[in-house]
């Protein structure tokens, strides 16, 4: 394979993993006949018989995928974003591994969390500093959004005590990150 052929599977791959990722949210929410968005976390999918397969086997196989698009970024010049971005991605897998209950649960669980907040933040201001203004505020809109959900939550704007809503928000902002972060990428290949 050439450089150019392993760069563009990088990206797909990077797109694919949210994709995976928050397909086995959905699958387990589904397949979880204890699952509630007001009280329960998103790991509790991982414990839950019915649905502990597909979440934690979606969360291992998107951080495993997300793996080649950290490649990109580091390739790309962004060393540190690649750094960040790739332990999120790591951690987003380990979540998997570890599941709740788990002593390595919680500080890996944080680690995603925190990483998908750091990686935002890195490339908003990274491209903030490189002149793509509306992106750079876009990305940090992403960061400052997950980061108002867990501050409500913190504060008692919530349904109930789970810590779903809010895990959920985070997951979601991060996926449109990582979208929009491989069309950035592509359409600068399609540009060279």
């Amino acid at each position: 394979m050439n450089g150019s052929l392993d760069r563009r599977l990088a990206v797909v791959s990077g797109a694919l993993a949210p994709m995976v990722a928050l397909g086995s949210i959905v699958l387990g929410t589904v397949l979880s006949p204890t699952f509630s968005w007001a009280g329960s976390a998103l790991s509790d999918l991982g414990v839950t018989p019915a649905s502990a397969l597909a979440f934690n086997g979606g969360l291992v196989a998107g951080g495993v995928l997300a793996l080649p698009f950290a490649w990109v970024l580091a390739a790309d010049g962004r060393s540190t974003l690649g750094a960040v971005f790739g332990l999120t991605a790591v951690s987003m897998a380990l979540v998997g591994v570890f599941r709740s209950g788990h002593p390595l649960h919680f500080p890996v669980a944080l680690g995603f969390y925190l990483g998908a907040t750091l990686t935002m933040l890195v490339d908003g201001i990274g491209e903030l500093r490189a002149g793509a203004r509306t992106w750079g505020l876009t990305a940090l809109g992403f960061a400052l959004v997950h980061i108002g959900s867990w501050a409500a939550w913190s504060a008692g704007i919530r349904p109930g005590s789970g810590l779903a809503i809010p895990e959920t928000v985070g997951a979601v902002l991060f996926a449109l990150w990582v979208w929009e972060a491989a069309l950035r990428l592509r359409s600068s290949e399609t540009r060279a």
